[in-house]
């Protein structure tokens, strides 16, 4: 017996799935090791979102556009990161209400003054919810937290500027074992953190956004 005849149909169908979707060319998509806690079976995938240094003239937008700017030599800018990590779990699970559960993280820098926005949050999570109707993905059972970071450096390192990230952190179920429109639709939201358009219809851009750390 080899290793995927102990693999659920159920979970080997999502993997299938999650391979068929399709993602913006400025996402950098890989396979990273799964956490191993979470749930009987996982896979994780991490992105970043890379744009070239020297972008067509009206290929990028706003924060997007200045961080591509300050790019010398045409050295690629990383814009946004994230983690999508699929779990299941044969047996289900109450707390999930179901077999499945996608768990995301993504991180981009702000402009300073955009820190104290109280807006934030709830516009990050709106991107979260829009993405998923506007890809018709069915899901269940969605949570998440946003968190801004601020950075300050000091000693040897006061002379770099403060930053501030946000963070989100959600999960949610999705209704079928089919992860296509789930993939593209968090792959769709990393691109938005990141500022590159198109924005889909009704999505609340958020401005000023720039550069994201590792």
């Amino acid at each position: 017996m080899n290793a995927l005849d102990q693999v659920p149909a159920d979970f080997l169908f999502a993997l299938g799935t999650l391979r068929q979707a399709r993602t913006r060319s400025e996402l950098r998509l890989e396979e990273i090791p799964a956490p191993a806690r979470l749930a009987p079976f996982a896979v994780a995938l991490g992105a970043e979102v890379v744009a070239p240094g020297e972008p067509a003239s009206g290929a990028v937008h706003g924060p997007a556009a200045a961080a591509l700017a300050r790019a010398s030599g045409g050295d690629d800018v990383e814009l946004a990161t994230g983690r999508f990590i699929l779990l299941h779990d044969p047996d289900g699970s109450a707390v999930w209400e179901g077999e499945f559960r996608i768990v995301t993280y993504i991180r981009a820098q702000l402009e300073p003054e955009m820190g104290n926005d109280q807006m934030l949050g709830s516009v990050a999570w709106t991107w979260l919810v829009e993405a998923l109707q506007d890809h018709a993905a069915p899901y269940r059972s969605a949570g998440g937290t946003a968190t801004r970071v601020l950075s300050e450096s000091f000693g040897t390192l006061s002379d770099r500027p403060d930053s501030i990230d946000i963070e989100l952190r959600a999960s949610w179920t999705p209704a079928t074992p089919d992860i296509t429109s789930h993939l593209e639709a968090w792959s769709d939201m990393v691109c938005t953190f990141a500022g590159l358009p198109p924005l889909p219809d009704g999505v609340t851009p958020l401005p000023r956004w720039r550069r994201g750390k590792a």
